[in-house]
């Protein structure tokens, strides 16, 4: 199938037949990267020890700010270029191609440098203590160093999504996660590099998908390509690419936020290992995450294409089979996590102590997982037809109205039990948020065409 034949069905082709071709290959890659996440997590815990895992997860609010800036970028251009291929407005589509490089250079260049300026303070700042910073530091310095590799890797997967070849998209997950898991044995034992080689290992897999995505942005033939002349910043275009990646900044922000307040937290009420039982618990839920994530990735190039084509009857009918596809998933993740807590649990680690407090986090934080599938597709929706303002609310109002005030009261009263109990409780909250904003919502007004 051409390129132009594979956007054209995006406003044509039924629409439970085109999210699950969409779907299916961003679920799969989404999966492969939570899983991705895990490899690394089972190769440190396993190989190094219990204090590495909890090394591992002050990296987490990094990670999460990493990603804000990459989303801004990413998730900002692609959601452009879905409706600019709505419009039939190509030439439009490949300048926002080319800035697209360009901020993504620019951005993990400039994060990189002052990260590592201040790399000391920043971990401290996020619940280091003197046993776990020597692994959180030489994990971070070698991310750091390889972030802008990082940065372009999902950056451009994002584009690929948006340009009708989610396949594409896959197949480059689904090589990093391979090459992550072939590399990190390598590096940590026959290397004996320790927690290094696990970084080592996730850098070295995202360049060389990176150089397969590159290859394809560079041919000619392709609708979307990388043309000399699109690569000079446009103002227009970058407000407008910043404007809707604004939504997934400041919930990547907001969740660097929260998880500091998770960590110093459990650091003060369980000590550095109930910091690892949060790493362990959060990357079980991340699985599940991810997988909504992957139905939200195929959401999002048929919202932003049929709202440009200004096709609603499609627009809703995507929103509606998305929303029952993510509470699927979440309920599934809410039974394994209430039945197998502890197995779940034993992939990282064998420390008794560790699992312990890692079965009782996971019971306790998945507990309300039925119900965050729908709010997490709703967040999407709004993002991917442009409509920054609600979706912005819609992701601060979990975590800065809800869970952060919940992390200041409940510790104190509850001890760690207040810090996991927080988070069921403002997801309960932030789904009824979300439930009502969604039925007060007005029908979406779609754009006028050539419109920026």
């Amino acid at each position: 199938m051409d390129n132009n034949k594979a956007t054209l069905e995006l406003g044509t082709k039924p629409i439970g037949r085109l999210l699950m071709q969409y779907a299916m290959p961003a679920i799969i890659a989404m999966t492969a990267s939570s899983l991705y996440n895990m490899v690394d997590s089972i190769f440190i815990g396993q190989g190094v020890g219990p204090m590495a895992i909890s090394g591992l997860a002050l990296t987490f609010p990094f990670m999460n700010l990493g990603a804000a800036f990459g989303a801004a970028v990413g998730v900002g251009a692609s959601t452009c270029i879905s409706v600019k291929l709505g419009q039939k407005d190509y030439g439009t589509a490949q300048r926002i191609l080319g800035n697209t490089v360009t901020l993504n250079v620019i951005v993990g260049l400039l994060f990189s440098i002052v990260s590592l300026l201040f790399l000391d303070d920043i971990l401290y700042f996020f619940g280091a203590s003197p046993r776990t910073i020597p692994y959180a530091r030489d994990y971070m310095v070698i991310i750091l160093l390889g972030n802008v590799f990082s940065h372009m890797y999902f950056g451009m997967n994002a584009v690929l999504r948006a340009a009708g070849k989610p396949r594409q998209a896959m197949y480059a997950t689904m090589f990093t996660v391979v090459m992550n898991t072939l590399l990190d044995p390598l590096f940590i034992y026959v290397f004996d590099m320790g927690i290094q080689g696990a970084a080592f290992a996730t850098i070295l897999s995202q360049m060389m998908a990176l150089t397969w995505q590159m290859k394809l942005f560079t041919d000619r033939r392709e609708l979307l390509h990388l043309q000399r002349g699109t690569f000079g910043l446009d103002g227009r275009l970058v407000r407008n690419i910043i404007a809707i990646g604004m939504s997934p900044f400041l919930m990547n922000v907001c969740a660097c936020i929260v998880v500091i307040f998770i960590n110093k937290g459990l650091l003060a009420y369980g000590g550095d290992l109930a910091v690892g039982a949060y790493g362990i618990v959060n990357r079980v839920a991340f699985v599940f995450v991810m997988i909504v994530m992957g139905i939200n990735q195929g959401m999002q190039p048929i919202a932003g294409y049929n709202y440009g084509a200004q096709r609603n009857d499609r627009l809703m009918r995507v929103l509606k089979l998305s929303m029952m596809a993510a509470t699927a998933v979440t309920t599934t993740g809410f039974l394994i996590a209430e039945i197998f807590p502890r197995e779940c649990a034993r992939l990282f680690t064998s420390d008794d102590q560790l699992l312990d407090m890692s079965a009782h986090g996971m019971r306790i934080v998945m507990f309300t997982f039925p119900i965050i599938g729908y709010q997490m597709v709703v967040t999407n929706f709004f993002q991917s037809i442009g409509r920054a303002s609600v979706s912005i609310f819609l992701s601060l109002s979990r975590q800065m109205l809800f869970l952060l005030p919940m992390l200041i009261i409940l510790p104190p009263i509850m001890g760690a039990d207040g810090v996991w109990l927080s988070m069921p409780v403002s997801d309960t909250v932030a789904s009824v948020v979300t439930a009502i904003v969604m039925v007060k919502a007005s029908p979406p007004t779609p754009p006028r065409k050539g419109g920026e």
